[in-house]
């Protein structure tokens, strides 16, 4: 209809039929399946992608303005896999992540940025639109580490005017630390 103000994204969960659980998975590695087998099309994932959303329950679902299902998702939806920084080492240094279905995220203060530890080892997790999030792979993790600047036992990262904590330096995993 002409004149017709198209939906904001936000309500389409409101409206679209709930259709239960769609037998769609993403593996670990970033992998997406599909009643068992993978997703050999890119442009499909990207297009899944594109109305994925996680909810603050942590469940995953993939929502139209039409209809919506929930989805499996082993760790996190996306990979963050390349790095590209501009102005490096100045003031005004921006670091943009770009995942494994080519989204870019950019640094800045809207943006989390979370290194947990696990068997002594960094997870690095990056937020993203629709509460979903992204696990930096090493090779990018690595990339934000040389990028580092040391201040008071920890490692900063500075992006578009904002400080991204990767980490205390001399940091043990708790679950590995043996009682006293």
């Amino acid at each position: 209809m002409p004149g017709r103000k198209p939906m904001a994204r936000e309500d389409w969960p409101k409206i679209a039929k709930d259709l239960g659980r769609y037998d769609i998975r993403i593996a670990r590695d970033g992998q997406w399946f599909h009643e068992g087998r993978p997703i050999r099309r890119p442009e499909l994932v990207k297009l899944f992608a594109s109305v994925l959303r996680c909810e603050p329950d942590g469940q995953h679902w993939l929502v139209t303005p039409v209809e919506k299902g929930r989805i499996e998702v082993e760790e996190v939806a996306f990979l963050a896999t390349q790095t590209h920084v501009s102005q490096q080492g100045t003031d005004q240094q921006a670091v943009t992540l770009t995942t494994n279905l080519d989204e870019a995220v950019v640094l800045d203060q809207t943006v989390r940025l979370d290194v947990e530890l696990r068997a002594g080892q960094p997870r690095p997790y990056l937020s993203m639109r629709e509460g979903l999030r992204a696990r930096l792979t090493p090779t990018v993790f690595y990339d934000l580490v040389e990028l580092g600047e040391e201040r008071d036992g920890h490692l900063w990262l500075l992006s578009n005017g904002g400080w991204f904590d990767l980490g205390a330096l001399d940091e043990t995993d708790p679950e590995q630390e043996t009682p006293a």
